[in-house]
């Protein structure tokens, strides 16, 4: 009988270009697995909730690593580690919200090796789908969340279609706020994808969180300059400091010009199974002070629609408080 206490056995590819990457991904299409630190996949593989046949190790590919300036922003590579990003100070002093957002990942061993490619592309981390129950988005007919006795404190406010999951990625909503583009790679050629458009829900694909599919490579992320320089904020609640997925977040992007906010975006994390931004707020707070009495009149609309499960109606006065605190502090 074989041991349940070991790795299943998998081939192993380490490419140095990026062309071999997107050649192997296209060939082994399903049966192959992207690997950039590792952080998501190794704790599937030794779950065996997922049994890939080979994994392409991206990590000997030096073309999808740094940070450089670009004439319209920046680009950053996909295996830039989070470390490196709550760091670099090219990000730091234009692009903070990501910066911050970068460095509230988990621990700090984690961002040591955990890369940006590898924190958007992750899979959601509802403990039913993730112990191998047979679940909507497992191929299954049932959401364990989403039932009487479900435990789903951590779950969806918003768009729930099936899957009450949220989207666990902590810069997600910052990229979401800053307009990001996405830049993937197959055997086709290039194709450059709004972070808006990138993260998807269930109604849209059960199976998959962003338009990733096999064969594909994420190579980039860029970071237009509209948003260089301007007034940010970033707050991550959760139950612990170090390590903990958000319960809520706020990525927050505001021009603001003698007090008075002339456009802004504004996303909430962790209550979505995408970022979801808070158009209404946004609307609202255009052309106001970014202020108390503008924060007063406005937070209330961030939570505007939700459907609390049973035990996650807590993320509402969450949201709406963390908006008040964009706009005041």
């Amino acid at each position: 009988m074989p041991s349940n206490d070991n790795m299943p056995e998998m081939s192993l590819y380490q490419p140095v270009q990026v062309e071999d990457a997107i050649s192997l991904a296209g060939t082994l299409a399903e049966r192959g697995w992207l690997v950039g630190g590792g952080q998501d996949t190794y704790g599937w593989i030794k779950d065996r909730a997922k049994r890939p046949e080979a994994l392409i190790d991206l990590n000997g590919i030096e073309s999808m690593r740094g940070i450089s300036e670009t004439a319209d922003g920046i680009e950053i590579g996909a295996l830039v580690t989070l470390t490196e990003l709550a760091n670099n100070a090219l990000v730091k002093e234009r692009y903070s919200l990501l910066s911050s957002a970068a460095g509230r990942v988990a621990s700090p061993q984690i961002r040591n090796i955990g890369t940006l490619g590898g924190n958007v592309a992750q899979d959601v981390r509802c403990w039913y789908y993730r112990r191998g129950l047979n679940c909507y988005r497992a191929g299954g007919n049932l959401c364990y969340a989403d039932t009487p006795e479900g435990q789903n404190r951590e779950h969806a406010l918003f768009g729930a279609s099936r899957c009450v999951a949220v989207s666990p990625s902590d810069t997600a909503p910052a990229l979401v706020a800053l307009e990001a583009q996405m830049v993937i790679r197959n055997a086709s050629g290039e194709r450059v994808v709004a972070a808006e458009d990138f993260f998807i829900g269930p109604d849209v694909d059960i199976r998959h969180t962003t338009v990733l599919r096999a064969g594909d490579v994420l190579t980039a992320v860029r970071i237009p300059a509209k948003w260089a320089n301007a007034e940010f904020y970033f707050e991550k609640v959760a139950d612990r400091n170090v390590w903990d997925f958000a319960l809520v977040s706020i990525s927050a992007a505001m021009k603001v010009t003698n007090g008075t906010i002339e456009e802004s975006r504004m996303v909430a994390g962790a209550v979505e199974c995408t970022p979801r931004r808070l158009t209404s707020v946004e609307q609202a707070i255009q052309g106001r002070a970014r202020n108390q009495e503008t924060a007063d009149a406005v937070a209330s609309l961030a939570s505007q629609g939700a459907k609390p499960l049973n035990y996650n109606h807590f993320k509402m006065p969450l949201m709406d408080n963390l908006v008040k605190r964009a706009l005041t502090v």
